[in-house]
Formats: structure tokens, sequence, C-alpha cells
């Protein structure tokens, strides 16, 4: 299928591995130009020198988006977009008693201010165009909370109440934001994850993947390439009438009728 989107600028935070590489990958075989952020030069470079091979143009910034530095750095760079990919780690898990109130706000600065504030800079001119994706990365915890990330389903609960009204606010102008919550994917996350796991019980990291993945109806974790995919649709121009959508990629774990 042609997405329609040859020729439009993306910019992909956290793009150089995982979830955000898979996006901009997806993106770039659709002749998206990137603009890729990470913290990591290295990985970042090695990444954008791999997907200048789908002919499209990379420009590879390395900063922490979180930070306000590092946020002006990567819009400078990064100039009129008409995709936006959020994206940044995900809080440590851990117990409710475990968390204070520098760890909440680590977690809601990370996960849901600084994707607020790209759309805050970002949403003008696309409204002036008239086109715009927004994509949001966020979690399956947005739609049955995750006991031991209680930092994230805070932090990713309050962007999504955000984008709901808002994407109502720009639809009229042919801007559309959503939010595409992955489960257990297989990504460094989940190497962290599944390490935690295996230290707690006393397990192997592959005896806790394996007990993971059997609580998937799918049976398996899910792949950076097929979750970009789902990305790069919602960009496309057959998306335009999927609004403030929270889409789930997870196998089927979550339980749930709606």
């Amino acid at each position: 299928m042609d997405l329609g989107i040859t020729g439009k600028r993306a910019l992909v935070c956290a793009g150089s591995k995982g979830l955000g590489r898979g996006c901009a990958e997806a993106l770039a075989q659709a002749g998206v130009d990137l603009v890729l952020n990470a913290r990591g030069a290295g990985a970042l470079e090695a990444t954008a020198a791999e997907l200048r091979a789908f002919g499209v143009q990379v420009t590879a910034v390395a900063a922490d988006i979180t930070s306000d530095a590092g946020r002006a750095e990567v819009l400078a760079a990064a100039g009129a977009v008409d995709i936006l990919v959020t994206n940044a780690g995900g809080p440590p898990p851990g117990l409710w008693s475990d968390w204070g109130r520098e760890d909440f706000l680590r977690a809601i600065d990370a996960n849901m201010l600084t994707p607020i504030a790209l759309m805050t800079a970002l949403l003008p001119g696309m409204i002036d165009r008239g086109w715009g994706r927004v994509i949001n990365i966020t979690s399956q915890s947005v739609k049955a909370p995750i006991a031991q990330l209680g930092l994230s389903n805070t932090a990713r609960a309050g962007l999504t109440g955000y984008v709901a009204g808002t994407a109502r606010q720009v639809a009229p102008f042919g801007v559309t934001i959503n939010n595409l919550l992955p489960g257990i994917h297989a990504t460094d996350r989940a190497v962290a994850l599944d390490a935690g796991v295996a230290r707690a019980e006393g397990i192997t990291p592959a005896e806790a993947m394996r007990r993971r993945a059997l609580t998937i109806p799918a049976r398996r974790y899910g792949t950076a390439a097929e979750f970009g995919a789902a990305c790069a649709f919602l960009c496309s121009v057959h998306a335009g009438f999927i609004v403030g959508q929270n889409i789930l990629l997870d196998g089927g774990a979550t339980n749930a009728t709606l």
C-alpha cells in the first residue's frame, strides 16, 4: 500500500533503538525524511546511516529530549515537520512504597510533559499547513495498569488525558493525534524487565521471557518492525479519520472488551 507520505518530514524521538527505530525505519521505507533523536550519539549515527539507504534524508541529533536544552536543540534542527513521533524510555519498575515526589516528577517530565512540549511547539505549523500526524508511544498500562510500573501508569495516563482533548481541537485542521500502546516487545526495555524478574525469582532471563510469553495470547513478544508498520499507517493519508485513539499492540495481553 502506498501510504501517500513520500517527501514528508518527521521527527522521531528515541529513534536509534527499539520501538522508536521501528517507527523510523517504517517511515523511511515510506519515503519520509527524518530528524532522528536519541541520547547516545554512536547508536544514533549508526541507525541514521542505515536509514539513509532507503534514499531519504536523515538528520541525527544526539540530545536528551526530556531536557529544555536538548529539546530546543532538536526542535531547531527539526524545523517544520509534518509528522511527530514522541517516545521516551519508561521509568524504572518498583513498589508503590519505593517512590517519592521526585520520582514522580521525573516520570511526569519525561513521559507526559516532554510529549506535550513537543506538540505545543509543532502543532501550530501543522495546523497552518493543513496537515499533520502525531503519534505518541505510550503503554498498554494506559488501558490496564501494571502494578510494578506505577510511575509509568501515572505519567502516561496524564498524557492520554491531554491527547483526548487536544486531538479533537486540532482535527478540523487536518491534524490527527493518536497513541500507540505497546505491550511487551523484543527490545532493550523487555530485556531489562525480564532481567529484573529473573533476579527476583532466581531464574534465568530466558526462563523469565518464556514465562512472560505464555501470558500473551499470541505466545510471543512483538517486534519493532510490526510496531513501526502500525505507526507508519497512522501517519499515512489513509488514517485521517482516526482521531484521539489509543491503539493496543500487545498480542492480546490486555484482557478487556473495549
